[in-house]
């Protein structure tokens, strides 16, 4: 028997492991890791050259230069969103935790990258599977605060609240429908910029913690 063979026969005897697929939500969780992760060194080192860039004596007055300041502001921008993006899109077991402090760092990059304003009302260290259902409520709410706003994450003894105030807000139920709790509904897919919405949705499922939400033209809240 050739070595194809002897192969073929090792392999087949793996075929019902081998053909179990993960979940849809469980792989989208790992490919959101490795990007954040293979994104984050490639940022670091371009922050860190700036840096020495900065302090350099060779060419003075380089740190106060408009062209300098903008790429660093749009480098410690890009930064913060991946920090988000490491959470709100990796993965997260059931046994990992994320202090206060974390989490508030975390809505202070959100800060940074957007339009909005959040504050964080809540004591004590949280799973990093509900911070990361945080985060992607976050998103969601952003998406209605295109002209900005202000956002109070709070969590009471029902679980967490993110309630959203504005002076304007963008409706569109079609997108806000994947927070419903009927699975049979027919739903459009979301733009690739709102996945966020379908994320939430399938996370909440899998942690077993239903989804409310409601949206008008002064803000908008969702609670699990």
């Amino acid at each position: 028997m050739d070595d194809l063979g002897l192969y073929r026969n090792s392999s087949s005897g793996q075929d019902q492991q081998a053909n179990r697929a993960l979940p849809p939500e469980r792989l989208a969780a790992l490919v959101g890791a490795r990007l954040c992760h293979d994104l984050v060194s490639p940022l670091g080192a371009i922050g860190n050259g700036l840096e020495l860039l900065q302090m350099s004596g060779e060419f003075p007055g380089i740190a106060k230069s408009p062209e300098l300041m903008l790429i660093s502001e749009s480098v410690e921008a890009a930064r913060a969103r991946i920090r988000c993006f490491r959470v709100a899109f990796g993965a997260a077991s059931a046994d990992q935790r994320m202090g206060q402090n974390d989490l508030g760092s975390l809505l202070g990059d959100v800060e940074k990258g957007g339009r909005i304003r959040v504050r964080l009302d809540a004591q004590g260290d949280l799973p990093r599977t509900e911070a990361r259902m945080i985060l992607l409520a976050l998103m969601c709410l952003e998406t209605a605060l295109p002209w900005g706003g202000s956002v109070l994450v709070c969590r009471g003894a029902s679980g967490w609240r993110l309630v959203a105030e504005t002076t304007r807000s963008k409706a569109d139920p079609a997108l806000w429908s994947w927070l419903d709790r009927d699975p049979s509904r027919d739903r459009p897919d979301p733009a690739p910029g709102e996945v966020h919405f379908a994320l939430l949705a399938a996370f909440a499922a899998q942690e077993g913690r239903p989804l409310a939400w409601e949206l008008d033209d002064s803000g908008g809240e969702i609670s699990f």
